[in-house]
């Protein structure tokens, strides 16, 4: 069984999905810049690449184009990564290896 969306109810959609978003981003980048400490500023842009991460994949399923799950996915490390990375100054006080 298969859904096919017609090219209004994909408008619809994103009509109704996109302020949901933006409103999200807003609040994610305000925190991210008026946080108070480093686990604030870093868990803001965590949940700012994780919703960025849903959103293309959305974007995604609803274009039926799987390179954008790929670059979902990269989103996704490349926000994992951060955590490790910060995870580690806060551990050892330095960066690099």
């Amino acid at each position: 069984m298969t859904l096919e969306l017609g090219e209004s109810t994909v408008i619809m959609m994103l009509t109704a999905i996109l302020p949901i978003f933006i409103a999200a981003y807003i609040l994610y980048l305000v925190r991210a810049v008026k946080g108070p400490t480093i686990a604030d500023t870093v868990l803001a842009i965590d949940a700012f690449f994780f919703d960025v991460t849903v959103f293309v994949a959305i974007l995604g399923l609803i274009f039926k184009q799987p390179i954008m799950m790929v670059v979902a996915i990269l989103f996704a490390l490349w926000a994992y990564a951060l955590d490790v990375y910060v995870a580690k100054y806060l551990e050892r006080g330095e960066m690099g290896d």
